[in-house]
């Protein structure tokens, strides 16, 4: 009953409160509801709510909540209720920037920056003046800009099926000047474009349909079920992806694709089968499997 207490009835935040008392309070009730880590949470809605920094926060813990106080109790319900920060805030900090992102797109995940590394490892082994680059399933388009940016010379296409993921992906391009090497295209896999590319990226939908339910209440509940759902055994998009690349792939290109856990022989095969070509694993830093990728050609 106390746990239930604490998620569904957050502080009382009174515009007179101050900034600190505040953060405490809030770090206390997320942890209540086992929430972790709480601190951080708190620290972070508390600034997006007030529209200040954490410096500001730390140099004027005795300033009121004032207008903002509102505000800071919407934010603590919603994160009480299991909803991600960065969907209560709008963005989400990914490689070297900030990307925005709303109920249509996956929540971008550090772990997929292991995907960012390795392509970027082969990059600076095998250096061109002009990478073309697919993304395919681009959702936020955070894979595809954090290449453009890493990649100057760089020219790259995204590909998803959802209107509403393909207009945050141009939304993200043009924020970060990058609508001019960056095209977004609404279609089904690699069905709308052709190549050749020298590197083809993705994040499928990698989930056992029938494990959703069972998956933290924030992906659950929050990531569209478009970008989680791999069908009967999480391979579908694989299935897909993999053959249809084999016409797309410039020679000596790349093929890099995250995957979940337990599913790296299944996709090795995959790979192996199509193009007959050395394939790596790459562990993120917790120690799981999570990428794989493929060098025909070499």
């Amino acid at each position: 009953m106390r746990e239930e207490f604490a998620i569904t009835h957050p502080p009382d935040f009174a515009p007179a409160m101050a900034r600190g008392t505040a953060r405490r309070l809030l770090a206390r009730a997320l942890a209540k509801g086992g929430i972790e880590p709480a601190r951080i949470d708190a620290r972070v809605l508390l600034c997006a709510a007030l529209g200040i920094d954490h410096a500001d926060l730390v140099s004027n813990p005795g300033y009121p909540l004032g207008l903002g106080a509102e505000l800071v109790a919407s934010f603590a319900a919603r994160r009480l209720k299991r909803e991600p920060v960065s969907r209560i805030i709008g963005h989400r900090d990914f490689w070297r920037a900030r990307f925005k992102i709303d109920p249509a797109v996956l929540d971008p995940r550090h772990a997929t920056e292991t995907l960012i590394e390795a392509v970027l490892d082969h990059a600076a082994r095998s250096p061109r003046e002009n990478w073309r680059i697919l993304d395919l399933g681009t959702g936020s388009g955070a894979i595809l800009c954090s290449l453009l940016q890493s990649l100057p010379g760089s020219v790259g296409a995204g590909i998803d099926i959802s209107r509403g993921a393909c207009a945050i992906a141009r939304d993200n391009l043009a924020a970060l000047g990058l609508a001019r090497r960056g095209l977004i295209v609404c279609g089904d896999w690699a069905d709308a474009l052709r190549g050749p590319f020298d590197a083809i990226v993705s994040n499928p939908p990698y989930v056992v349909r029938g494990e959703i339910g069972r998956l933290a209440p924030e992906v659950r509940d929050h990531d569209p079920r478009l970008a989680l759902d791999g069908g009967d055994d999480g391979l579908a998009a694989y299935r897909e992806i993999i053959p249809a690349s084999r016409d797309m792939l410039a020679h000596g290109g790349l093929i890099a694709m995250e995957m979940g856990a337990g599913q790296h022989r299944a996709v090795e095969s995959l790979l192996t089968g199509a193009f007959g070509a050395p394939v790596e694993v790459r562990l993120d830093l917790d120690g799981c499997r999570r990428v794989v990728l493929a060098y025909p050609g070499q």
